[in-house]
């Protein structure tokens, strides 16, 4: 005998038809699915987590920079985040390019030594509406919206100098982002306004690009920077090799550090002792008054360092001058006399 369908399930079945045919099963299946990033095999990550949180770091300090430099420069305000920190192939970078994009390239070194960028430049990329926003503003213009289909769209002459101005400046405080950690310098090369028949960096060459998001009034766009992994690479080197100097520095110079140390001039305060005086006592004092220190003349004098009692000693005159001669010591940390 064939099985007759309730309500409910006719229900249920029209309620899955309603919405694609996919079932309840088949939707937690999905979503369980979008919980997990693909891996390719073939293309292991290069950098670390710790690599792309100290990337993070540097682009925070870059984003803070360049938003006080857009709002003095254009008289605007604007607001400026990281959006995102990827490690990509360059031909993904590279295919997301269209007819007419333009990329400003730079060049990079650490204390004028360089760091392979001639076959590798760091690429600055500004989306068209945010470029002509920005060229617009150094114009004087209106700060509409525009309403341009921008799809397309190639720069003039005249833009294209204005985009070399607004790259050089976004590039030149590049630097200073990583000051933290390396002293570096970054060098406008040239603007490229075809970059999709040249071929900057091979195809399948490691880079990080890094997102910034540029919210004005009236427009919002980004800034995406491609940073070859042949020159991040370099960096991280540098700074792996510089904390380790400076971890040989302080075990192998602990003596001389400390001779130095022990060559510096300190402050040694004699305390002749302390009272307490009411305010309508000390408003009538004169010359010639006697304000007892409550500190008797056979009790040590205290030498003191810093606000802490060091040595204690008795006072007198040595060649016509105060001196206190010591004759106990409550500081005696650290002395190879003892």
């Amino acid at each position: 005998m064939s099985e007759v369908l309730s309500q409910s399930q006719i229900d249920a079945l029209l309620s899955s038809m309603r919405s694609g045919g996919k079932a309840a099963g088949e939707e937690g299946g999905e979503q369980q699915e979008k919980r997990y990033r693909k891996y390719d095999f073939y293309s292991p990550r290069k950098f670390t987590k710790d690599h792309l949180k100290m990337l993070n770091g540097v682009f925070e300090n870059y984003t803070r920079i360049i938003t006080s430099r857009i709002n003095a420069w254009l008289h605007t305000t604007c607001e400026v985040e990281v959006e995102s920190i990827e490690e990509q192939r360059f031909y993904e970078f590279f295919n997301a390019l269209t007819e007419g994009e333009v990329l400003a390239l730079a060049d990079a070194d650490s204390d004028g030594a360089s760091l392979e960028t001639e076959d590798n430049p760091v690429m600055l990329h500004f989306t068209t509406p945010l470029m002509l926003n920005m060229i617009d503003r150094l114009m004087g213009g209106s700060q509409e919206e525009d309403s341009r289909q921008l799809t397309g769209y190639h720069f003039t002459d005249l833009e294209l100098r204005l985009y070399e101005t607004v790259a050089k400046s976004m590039i030149s405080v590049l630097g200073g982002s990583w000051e933290n950690y390396l002293p570096l310098s970054f060098t406008f090369r040239r603007i490229e306004n075809n970059p999709t028949l040249v071929q900057l960096i091979g195809l399948d060459e490691t880079v990080i690009i890094v997102s910034v998001n540029i919210k004005f009034p009236n427009c919002t766009g980004r800034l995406s920077v491609c940073l070859p992994g042949m020159m991040l690479s370099n960096i991280f080197g540098k700074i792996a090799a510089l904390n380790q100097s400076g971890r040989s520095v302080g075990e192998n110079h602990r003596e001389e550090i400390l001779d130095i140390l022990r060559g510096s001039n300190l402050e040694i305060v004699a305390e002749l002792g302390r009272t307490t005086l009411a305010l309508q006592d000390l408003y009538y004092l004169n010359p010639g008054d006697v304000i007892s220190l409550g500190h008797h003349k056979d009790e040590p004098i205290y030498l003191r360092i810093g606000g802490s009692p060091w040595f204690g000693g008795k006072m007198g005159v040595q060649k016509n001058n105060i001196a206190i001669k010591i004759g106990q010591v409550y500081h005696n940390e650290g002395r190879g006399d003892s």
